[in-house]
């Protein structure tokens, strides 16, 4: 047998377990840097479970974990697409041959922003961030920097965090670990500004493209 033949029966599999224990998913596919989970970016319809990393499904979802295998007919699916179930979202980060589907549950919705480059001498000027000046590079802001809408992510603590300044009633900015798709048509730079859906504002110190997609290292800015 083949690898392509067997990658065909494992999807299969994967797919008639799929719909005796899964549940319908919905999936998305991004076009664009707006929003990636409208109607117009909706590819199809289909069965999917989740679960911890667990294909005897014996693991509860536990704190600080982002990764989970997805049980659907990887045949319709690609890296980088979002699938929505039952108000949970979650993105396909690898799809290797062989190998389970790994999807990366999302937590927030994020956009990012970015200063115009700086025209003074030198590598780079000092400028105060004005929200107003940014350009939206991944979602959208109102006119005053605001969120508008955004990319599910998964954003969880860890990475980078800032010394304390040791100032009465002082709080150490903490550091976040975010999780994008490879399918986020952009190329994320450190010094972007990043916004969630809560109202949290972040900058990003860190970024690499992986062969599971965006990994980002962010503090959390406090005014």
């Amino acid at each position: 047998m083949n690898a392509a033949l067997l990658q065909q029966k494992l999807y299969a599999a994967y797919a008639a377990a799929a719909q005796r224990i899964g549940a319908t998913a919905t999936l998305y596919r991004p076009t664009s840097s707006l929003n990636p989970i409208v109607t117009g970016n909706i590819v199809n319809t289909l069965p999917a479970s989740f679960n911890a990393e667990d294909m005897r499904y014996q693991k509860a979802e536990t704190y600080g974990k982002a990764l989970w295998y997805c049980l659907a007919d990887g045949s319709k699916l690609r890296v980088g697409d979002y699938l929505v179930q039952q108000g949970q979202t979650y993105f396909i980060a690898s799809m290797a041959a062989l190998l389970p589907i790994l999807a990366v549950k999302c937590n927030r919705l994020v956009r990012i922003g970015r200063m115009p480059v700086a025209s003074s001498p030198g590598y780079t000027g000092y400028s105060g961030v004005v929200q107003s000046a940014e350009t939206d590079v991944l979602g959208t802001s109102s006119g005053q920097g605001l969120f508008v809408s955004g990319w599910p992510a998964s954003i969880l603590l860890g990475g980078r965090s800032e010394a304390d300044p040791g100032l009465p009633s002082s709080v150490k900015e903490g550091g976040v670990t975010i999780l994008l798709p490879a399918s986020a048509p952009v190329v994320i730079s450190e010094s972007d500004t990043m916004q969630d859906d809560l109202g949290r504002d972040y900058i990003i110190a860190a970024a690499e493209l992986t062969e599971l997609g965006w990994r980002i290292e962010a503090t959390e800015e406090h005014a």
